[in-house]
């Protein structure tokens, strides 16, 4: 599972996302609300946790902005704020729980448990159906029927990032962020590769699902198929 946490106190943040990834959690950190609605937006996480006061853009108004795009990720607002009209103000802007700060870790690990058992894209084995297809991300591998191919992690992670909005336009720049981190100095021609090698597996069970080039922008994942005048 994937966890954005947007907190600007980042002794806090890096304290919380040490304690996540010990329970085998990835997590992604953001200090202000502008970028952590640029990191939100990219449809790659499966829990956002926000803090309401934040710089640049306060939590309520990037939860407000996420949902007015369509974004359906479950959010934790995390805030000093214990009343109850913050509480009521969270909520009904379309936050999934509130946690008042200061909060015990296993009450945290709980709400994330809580949250991860309502996503409606996995079943109880972790596998993912993306049209034709059948992924599990544990297990790097795609069906198709009794077909089976194994994948790269490099490979898995990126059909994982394509998946998550399908038909939503991933740019190299995300992509190399997403997978090799964001002082990675990996290349474009790092991200073609990869995008040639996912192709390469699709194509071997004879899956209808496909990774578009969008000239100039990036790359999506068509689920239902369709043409191939802009794959590369």
């Amino acid at each position: 599972m994937r966890i954005l946490l947007v907190e600007d106190e980042k002794y806090m943040a890096e304290a919380v996302a040490d304690v996540l990834e010990a329970h085998h959690y990835t997590v992604d950190l953001a200090f202000d609300g502008e970028y952590g609605l640029d990191c939100a937006l990219s449809g790659i996480y499966d829990i956002i946790m926000l803090d309401i006061m934040l710089p640049k853009a306060d939590g309520l108004t990037v939860l407000k902005k996420l949902r007015a795009g369509g974004v359906k990720i479950p959010v934790i607002l995390l805030t000093a704020r214990d009343k109850m009209s913050d509480k009521v103000s969270g909520l009904d802007s379309g936050a999934d729980d509130y946690l008042a700060k200061p909060f015990h870790t296993e009450e945290l690990l709980a709400r994330i448990r809580a949250l991860g058992r309502r996503m409606p894209e996995l079943n109880n084995s972790g596998i993912v159906t993306l049209g034709d297809l059948s992924f599990n991300p544990a297990a790097l591998t795609l069906f198709r029927d009794n077909t089976e191919v194994k994948l790269t992690l490099k490979e898995a992670q990126l059909l994982e990032l394509l998946s998550k909005r399908s038909g939503m336009v991933f740019s190299s720049e995300i992509i190399i962020e997403k997978l090799w981190g964001y002082e990675s100095e990996t290349e474009d021609r790092h991200v073609v590769n990869q995008v040639f090698l996912l192709r390469k597996k699709l194509e071997q069970i004879s899956s209808a699902v496909t990774v578009h080039t969008v000239r100039g922008a990036g790359y999506l994942l068509e689920i239902s198929g369709g043409t191939n005048e802009d794959i590369q």
